[in-house]
């Protein structure tokens, strides 16, 4: 059953919002994803990351993150058209052209392609998807929650890990 079509809100953004809820509504305790959800993802989900919008780009905010993430002991794999090597680790074109699994998928993309990214994560095998901030697809949300993954949107694992126990 196909969702409800973007919902324009707050300065313009475009937000996909899910069945029963308005736009800027957020779940669970305030945010997309509870601190439990949070925590298990990045503690007991998995190490290796996909990280979709990573490059070389060193002025982008994927490139940071993905340098966090190493730091914290996660494997980040790119994934980018350019399927360029950052970080030291080799890159691929997309979620499928990766040859082993993959635990994690952080999505560095807008948000109206977001949820295709998630529909690809779940088809791949991802035990959990992460929406970086200000990425925000409601409807994905729902969908890839239903689907038995973890989720989190909205929300950054750079500045969550460090505040981990």
């Amino acid at each position: 059953m196909a969702g409800p079509g973007p919902v324009f809100c707050q300065a313009g953004a475009v937000r996909r919002v899910g069945a029963g809820r308005r736009c800027g509504e957020r779940l669970e305790d305030g945010v997309y994803g509870d601190a439990e959800t949070v925590r298990r993802i990045l503690t007991g989900t998995g190490d290796t990351w996909a990280v979709v919008g990573l490059s070389s780009n060193t002025s982008r905010a994927a490139y940071g993150v993905a340098a966090v993430l190493q730091r914290f002991g996660k494997r980040v794999v790119p994934v980018h058209p350019k399927a360029e090597t950052v970080h030291g680790e080799q890159g691929y074109a997309s979620l499928a052209d990766i040859p082993f699994p993959v635990d994690v998928v952080d999505v560095f993309v807008n948000s109206d392609l977001a949820g295709g990214v998630a529909d690809e994560a779940v088809a791949a095998g991802a035990k959990a998807v992460w929406f970086q901030l200000g990425v925000i697809d409601e409807v994905a949300y729902d969908r890839t929650r239903a689907a038995g993954l973890d989720m989190v949107m909205d929300r950054c694992p750079a500045i969550e890990i460090p505040r981990l126990p």
